[in-house]
């Protein structure tokens, strides 16, 4: 037997949940749910990790660096959504965010076993992606022992980048070779080793800081409002519209007008109205103010009611 694995908090009995198999289905959602309740506060014990984390990321994305999650299984799966993600939310580059999975994008959709056992893929994975100073490796694995993972941050760290894990069991395999260990402990599952279920959904919830936190002080947001989404679907952009209207207080037509001018650029389509600029003048105004909407707009002394 692994002693390392069976030590794992994530893979012991959970006691409240052991008669689970004789509950009506009531008791089994109401048991599950409230398993579920303690895991926004395991992830807040560990938001000053996530803060050195996020400052991490913001320093290597804004001087040009890429950050690139790898897991497996679920924690994989969670990588590539979150990297997914993000050029349609904040007008990103592909290449900015990458997720990758062991075994491949068919793994996504069919377990491929045993490619997370190798460390080997891992590495190469890391060596395709052409890591290197200055960018960010974060490896995702729920017992931190996957080798597929430990591969990749090995190699990442070897490359000059910097690694940041995310697990749920202290003490981790991946700890002393990581620059920044997450470590959400949610406790036993509710049924034994299913990390799909709880440590799962503490992963999916620092994936979502981790992110957010770093577009936010990207200047990929203007207050709350997503100005960078790039509208490339019919929901997204009725979303622009919106986000126009309600910044600039501008009609439909008028917004329609403004982001079509924009090149379907929300942020670029607010400056215009506000400041009266071409859309050349807009561009260069937020290059000077590194993409920043809101700073750009107190260069000019426009001001938004802060009231939408």
């Amino acid at each position: 037997m692994n002693e390392y694995l069976s030590n794992l908090i994530t893979e012991k009995v959970n006691q409240n949940t052991k008669n689970i198999d004789e509950c009506s289905t009531r008791e089994i959602l109401e048991l599950i749910n409230e398993e579920d309740c303690g895991v926004p506060y395991a992830v807040k014990e560990e938001i000053p990790n996530i803060i050195k984390a996020v400052d991490i990321l913001y320093e290597s994305l804004k001087n040009g660096g890429k950050m690139v999650y790898m897991g497996a299984g679920t924690s994989g799966r969670l990588g590539v959504l979150d990297a997914s993600e993000c050029p349609p939310t904040f007008g990103t580059d592909p290449e900015l965010v990458q997720g990758y999975i062991a075994g491949g994008d068919v793994a996504l959709r069919t377990a491929v076993e045993g490619c997370e056992d190798n460390e080997d893929l891992g590495r190469q994975q890391i060596i395709e992606c052409n890591i290197k100073e200055g960018d960010v490796v974060i490896g995702i694995t729920a017992s931190g022992s996957a080798p597929y993972v430990i591969g990749g941050m090995k190699q990442g760290k070897e490359s000059g980048a910097k690694t940041i894990a995310v697990v749920n069991n202290k003490d981790s395999k991946l700890k002393p070779i990581c620059d920044i260990c997450i470590a959400p402990v949610v406790g036993p599952e509710v049924i034994i080793g299913s990390t799909r279920m709880k440590a799962g959904t503490a992963q999916k919830l620092v994936l979502n800081m981790l992110t957010t936190s770093t577009m936010i002080k990207l200047g990929k947001v203007y207050g709350n409002m997503m100005v960078d989404l790039k509208a490339t679907n019919n929901k997204l952009n009725e979303r622009a519209l919106r986000i126009i209207k309600t910044t600039t207080g501008v009609d439909d037509e008028t917004a329609k007008e403004y982001l079509v001018k924009a090149n379907k650029n929300t942020k670029t389509a607010i400056l215009m109205i506000l400041s009266g600029y071409s859309l050349e003048e807009a561009e260069q105004l937020l290059q000077e103010n590194e993409g920043y909407l809101k700073r750009a707009l107190m260069q000019l002394d426009i001001k938004i009611e802060d009231d939408f």
